[in-house]
């Protein structure tokens, strides 16, 4: 063993070995106090995708859904399974059962997929798991959210943390004619390839795994995420779940255990909680240490104090959730927070709804939060599986969402369908309220909340979020800037540049600065381009509708950038409108590779600007008979 005190300056050497001694000592112990540090580091969230039931493709519409209560339980779609036909051809299906196959959670346009975006062939686009295909594209929004250029990440240490256990496609494809099964199928289908796909797709050279804990996977793959950040294995993590319901068995199986609701109604926390609705969709969110985020001048949504994950052990069933285990996972994921339970104001708990799990989890809670909290500080729950029914391996990302917008709003959403508290939980001994109605979230402190995910499998998994702290930046400049759009082709580009005009007229205290700054350094760029060059958002929106219009004016600059064209270097000395025309021009023609050197004067926030719109058409395998 070497000794400490080698590694002293010469002039510290001359002092006695007991002074020696004790600076050593003193060395010992910030290097330890580094590695506790370390060990606990906050994680900032900086980038969000989603799509969830109810046409939600974006975090705004998440919040929107959420915001007006809305229920995105449906009928199941046509392209789905027909409760009718199953009935028909089991006679032995009792009414509840029935009921139980008839809705859900779903999102729309599953066959649907961009393949040329993602340089797939199209006979492999159709082996391609509808899982596989959401998480690519809701990987590169949730890159374009957080303003990081998907393609400037190759050859990076980001990691792929993704929670997923559906097989209902691989099922379909198995019951293909031997003809019709490829070497696609495998890659198409197993869900290490999942995660690794998105890292093969960007050059990602961090970790990449899949995680399978059931409905609580997408939070134990965010456990693992900010784990791995914290041992410095990545730099950069995307992390969530998916979860697509293509075939009736397991709803099926679900509904003969009588685990789901009849009526199709997840009434968490209700003394009519009759079961949960199976639903389906896709969550990722983009992670940086906070240190390195706060560093880049990246837009921190959230920061996660803390987590941890456990499994129930032996109970009196595989599938019953075990209260003690809950406890010691929260009780766990606070120390690890560094915080005491009445410092949380907000949990988001697994809530599915059924009669056995929501009595159970929230007595747990009580033991935990209720200790010394009164009536006039009292816990809020809420289950976002209320408003889109429980998506599995994606649940918990789902939880993680709601609950960031809600830290960002200010504001707890209603929990839908809880009319009469389930009487078999100690509501009288709890300082619990399950809010019916928007609430504004006040507390004197900062927001703090805990989201909770339990797998029927037994492993359970609790993440602590707060609010990120708000930077005090310097009104950057005004005056001319460039706004840069591309895309694969000219259709592309156009829906682009309509997404923009509508984000502008919705969003009309962006600053234009940041907005250009977003657009050119927080995205790709492609060969077919747009540059609308404008003093402010209302007359860049004008620039845009003239485009749209098919009006030229000497503020559009449009073309197709050819490839391998030498760069120009262009400096900016005056950010005059001829200055900024010629690099407009440049842009276009192909000769612009790197926008950061026109915004390193000032320091711009990331704005959450529309991201790429896919061109997708359906991919699918005809079913056998």
């Amino acid at each position: 063993m070497s000794d400490p005190t080698e590694s002293l300056s010469p002039s510290t050497a001359e002092l006695s070995p007991t002074k020696r001694a004790l600076l050593a000592l003193k060395e010992l112990h910030a290097k330890l106090d580094a590695m506790e540090q370390a060990k606990t580091e906050p994680i900032a969230i900086i980038g969000m995708g989603c799509r969830f039931p109810g046409d939600v493709d974006t975090p705004d519409r998440f919040w929107d859904l959420l915001q007006h209560g809305k229920d995105a339980i449906t009928p199941v779609p046509g392209d789905r399974w027909q409760p009718d036909t199953l009935a028909s051809a089991d006679p032995n299906l009792d009414a509840a059962t029935l009921n139980s196959l008839r809705r859900g959670g779903f999102v729309p346009h599953l066959w649907d997929f961009d393949a040329p975006f993602f340089r797939m062939a199209p006979r492999e686009a159709m082996t391609l798991d509808p899982q596989q295909r959401l998480l690519l594209e809701v990987g590169w929004e949730a890159l374009e959210h957080g303003a990081i250029a998907p393609d400037s990440l190759n050859s990076t240490a980001t990691g792929v943390f993704v929670g997923i256990c559906s097989i209902d496609y691989w099922q379909e494809l198995l019951r293909q004619e031997a003809a019709q099964i490829d070497a696609y199928l495998t890659t198409g289908n197993t869900h290490s390839v999942a995660a690794g796909r998105l890292s093969y797709l960007l050059g990602l050279t961090g970790p990449s795994m899949a995680v399978d804990t059931a409905c609580s996977s997408s939070l134990v793959a965010l456990h693992l995420a900010c784990q791995s950040l914290r041992n410095d294995e990545c730099d950069l993590a995307l992390a969530g779940g998916v979860n697509r319901m293509l075939s009736p068995e397991p709803t099926l199986n679900f509904a003969r255990a009588r685990m789901l609701s009849p009526d199709g109604r997840c009434r968490s926390f209700d003394a009519a909680a009759n079961g949960f609705v199976r639903a389906e969709g896709c969550g990722l969110v983009v992670l940086k240490r906070l240190r390195d985020a706060v560093q880049a001048g990246d837009r921190i949504w959230a920061v996660i104090l803390g987590s941890a994950t456990n499994h129930d052990g032996r109970t009196s069933g595989l599938t019953v959730p075990n209260g003690p285990a809950q406890q010691a996972l929260i009780r766990q994921a606070l120390k690890n927070s560094r915080l005491q339970p009445n410092q949380v104001s907000y949990l988001e708990a697994h809530g599915t709804g059924t009669a056995l799990g929501d009595p159970i989890e929230v007595n747990a809670l009580g033991e935990v939060f209720g200790g010394d909290r009164t009536a006039t500080h009292p816990l809020t729950l809420g289950s976002v599986k209320s408003n889109i029914g429980h998506l599995e391996a994606a649940s918990g990302i789902a939880g993680v969402i709601k609950t960031v917008l809600a830290l960002n709003h200010q504001e707890i959403p209603a929990n839908l369908h809880f009319t009469t508290p389930n009487p078999h939980i100690a509501w009288a001994d709890l300082p619990f309220k399950v809010p019916t109605q928007p609430i504004s979230w006040t507390t004197a402190e900062r927001r703090i909340a805990g989201v909770s995910a339990f797998g029927f499998n037994g492993t359970n998994a609790h993440v602590v979020l707060a609010e990120a702290e708000s930077p005090h930046l310097s009104p950057p400049p005004s005056g001319w800037f460039v706004l840069p759009l591309s895309a694969r082709n000219e259709t592309a580009l156009r829906q682009l540049a309509e997404r923009y005009a509508d984000a502008f007229r919705r969003h009309p205290d962006w600053h234009w600065g940041d907005v250009c700054f977003t657009a050119a350094v927080g995205r790709s760029h492609f060969p077919q381009r747009l540059a609308i060059l404008a003093r402010s958002l209302a007359e860049a929106r004008e620039q845009i509708l003239a485009v749209l219009q098919q009006q030229a004016t000497d503020q559009i600059f449009q073309g197709r950038a050819p490839n391998d064209v030498p760069p120009l270097s262009l400096t900016l000395r005056d950010a005059t409108m001829e200055a900024w025309q010629a690099i407009a021009q440049a842009y276009v023609a192909g000769q612009l590779s790197d926008w950061k050197p026109y915004y390193s004067r000032h320091r711009h926030r990331p704005l959450p600007l529309p991201t790429y719109p896919f061109q997708r058409q359906p991919y699918r395998m005809e079913r056998q008979p």
